[in-house]
């Protein structure tokens, strides 16, 4: 997968993508980032990228020829042809789903936007797919740009080392995770479930699968409106109305 990131602070992403798995995935050559600074498709000599918006109002917006001319530049530079992201509000938003969704693509191109947005025509011109990670606003689209990297990174074969890691993560199958615990096995006084000291593998899967089932119906429960139930997984939930988290 190679991930081309256009945006105005290229430093924003040194860090994070010099660290743990991102680092690790880049340095195995299963993911490659290219960092792309805005300004470089700058025609003035103040390298500007923004305008005041047509009509009026506050802030200033993205103005559109920057971003097509760094978009048409960068595309060429690799093969395929990138699916173009922009990083805003009002995009969709981030989940399990999109994230397994744009890490099905061989090559992106993140646009981050800054200050009021970006002009229109980008949308509606250059832009194939629009993501949001949260409903807020934030100063730019750099850190949800990462957030989004990270996410989708994690979904590439042989990043995580184990294709187990990803398929007991939160949100596979639409449900949260199931309780975790290491060792000592008495701290403070606490202890984990027996179950989990037993040693008996099949008891364990079902009282995993069970808690997810009750951790998901007590912390997010809009989420078993879209998950993947078997029809014993139902029929625990039907009998066990509030059932406890261990």
């Amino acid at each position: 997968m190679r991930l081309d990131i256009l945006t105005l602070f290229p430093g924003i992403f040194s860090g994070p993508l010099d660290e743990t798995i991102l680092r690790r995935a880049i340095d195995a050559g299963l993911v490659e980032v290219e960092l792309h600074d805005l300004r470089e498709w700058a025609t003035d000599r103040h390298r500007t990228v923004d305008d005041y918006p047509f009509g009026g109002g506050p802030g200033m917006v993205m103005k559109p020829e920057p971003i097509f001319a760094a978009v048409e530049a960068i595309q060429p530079l690799a093969e395929p042809e990138a699916t173009v992201v922009l990083m805003t509000p009002q995009g969709r938003r981030l989940d399990h789903a999109l994230a397994a969704e744009l890490a099905a693509h061989p090559r992106l191109l993140i646009v981050c936007g800054r200050y009021e947005g970006v002009d229109e025509r980008v949308r509606e011109h250059l832009v194939d797919i629009e993501v949001s990670v949260a409903d807020v606003v934030v100063s730019g689209g750099e850190l949800p740009a990462l957030l989004v990297v990270d996410a989708l990174v994690r979904q590439v074969p042989g990043v995580l080392g184990g294709e187990e890691s990803l398929a007991e993560e939160s949100f596979e199958g639409g449900l949260l995770e199931y309780p975790q615990y290491t060792r000592p096995a008495e701290f403070r006084g606490w202890t984990p479930p027996d179950v989990l000291l037993s040693g008996h593998h099949g008891e364990i899967a079902k009282w995993r699968r069970r808690q997810r089932l009750a951790r998901t119906r007590a912390r997010r429960p809009d989420l078993l409106d879209t998950a993947d139930l078997s029809d014993e997984d139902r029929a625990w939930l039907d009998a066990n109305p509030e059932p406890t988290i261990d």
